[in-house]
């Protein structure tokens, strides 16, 4: 059957709808409402790779919890094979998979999502993240292709950068972690920017200025 073509949704896009069958049962995006989602495509099931991020994905799952985020896997496999892979890897590796993981043997959420990289594989998704926030609003998008494997510790940086945007409208340099100083909007009017230099912040120039928490 012809796959039906979406453009790729962007930043800033408010994510897809769908409802979708998952080993947690049928679900849909709406269900998530309220709270931050880390939406994330794997290849396939029972591979090496895949399956350390799976057991990344779940060492960390608390701590994405304590961020009010969630994760939802995906790949083109049925539920009986997730249920299969999942349960392997808490036998074999000793990791309980806590998230959900959408079975999407049509393609359905995939293509809606632009997860399918031709040029790469026809059969599988890429290693896609989007991560999408309580207003469903999509607000970062990071691709890996298949033979690398994803850094947990960056996607849950990133959550932490984007909870922090919101909460306090500044901007988070390179490398920036909590605690981390963080970057003031540059001023926008001259009155502002001769205000600026008089401020307590750490001033490199009237465009630049960082400040504590």
């Amino acid at each position: 059957m012809e796959q039906t073509i979406h453009s790729m949704p962007r930043i800033g896009d408010l994510a897809p709808q769908f409802e979708i069958a998952t080993t947690h049962g049928t679900l849909r995006l709406e269900d998530y409402k309220g709270s931050w989602l880390i939406l994330f495509s794997h290849p396939a099931d029972f591979t090496p790779v895949c399956t350390t991020e799976f057991m990344a994905f779940a060492n960390l799952y608390d701590e994405f919890k304590k961020r009010n985020t969630e994760l939802l896997g995906l790949s083109i496999d049925s539920v009986y094979s997730h249920i299969a892979w999942v349960r392997n890897i808490e036998e074999k590796m000793g990791v309980k998979i806590k998230f959900p993981v959408i079975a999407d043997l049509n393609k359905e959420v995939a293509s809606l999502y632009g997860m399918m990289m031709p040029g790469e594989s026809k059969t599988e998704t890429s290693r896609a993240v989007f991560v999408i926030d309580p207003d469903q609003k999509i607000r970062a998008i990071i691709y890996y292709p298949l033979a690398t494997g994803r850094n947990m510790d960056e996607i849950l940086r990133l959550i932490d950068a984007l909870q922090t945007h919101d909460k306090y409208k500044v901007a988070t340099p390179a490398n920036w972690r909590p605690g981390d100083d963080v970057i003031v909007p540059p001023p926008n009017t001259q009155e502002m920017a001769e205000q600026r230099v008089k401020e307590k912040y750490e001033i490199k120039d009237w465009y630049f200025a960082k400040k504590k928490l």
